[in-house]
């Protein structure tokens, strides 16, 4: 279905709202993916804070322009589903990591983080990025240590005094 000019803005203006605000976006080809399977990829992608779209790769080009996604719009060729990540840098690729598994026909293109694009061979080093919930998990961790080992030199000095 063909679009008009004032659809196409709406298109445009929707993806870049979601551009600004993104962690990290991914561009993967679908070409043979049945509508089923991308029904079951659009509702694990809301499930897991990702937003979802395919769009013309004009239209994603100018939805791209001022944000730091824009690096990517050299690799927008083809029929391309773009993911963004809402929630933390590597849902997107996580998503599109774990779908791909299962789903040869779904092939990254272009992972963009940080105002820059990468390889969709990089797609597997952003899906083993922590959530922001193990970051911080794995922060408190390392805080923790070193209060841990004091608390047990001085159990294990206490205990010396005792015993001796």
């Amino acid at each position: 279905m063909a679009l008009n000019l004032d659809s196409k803005k709406v298109v445009v203006e929707e993806v870049a709202e979601f551009a600004a605000k993104a962690h990290s976006a991914i561009a993967a080809e679908y070409r043979g993916l049945t509508v089923t399977e991308l029904t079951e990829l659009r509702k694990t992608a809301r499930e897991t804070g990702v937003y979802l779209r395919v769009v013309k790769n004009t239209l994603a080009k100018r939805a791209v322009v001022g944000t730091e996604f824009e690096c990517m719009q050299e690799g927008l060729v083809g029929p391309l589903i773009l993911a963004f990540s809402m929630e933390d840098p590597g849902c997107a690729a996580r998503l599109v990591h774990e779908f791909a598994k299962t789903h040869k026909n779904l092939i990254a293109k272009v992972v963009a983080i940080g105002g820059q694009a990468f390889d969709g061979s990089e797609l597997e080093r952003l899906a083993k990025l922590p959530t922001r919930d193990q970051g911080i998990s794995m922060l408190m961790s390392v805080m923790k240590a070193p209060v841990e080992k004091l608390a047990r030199t001085l159990a294990a000095l206490r205990d010396e005094r005792e015993a001796a």
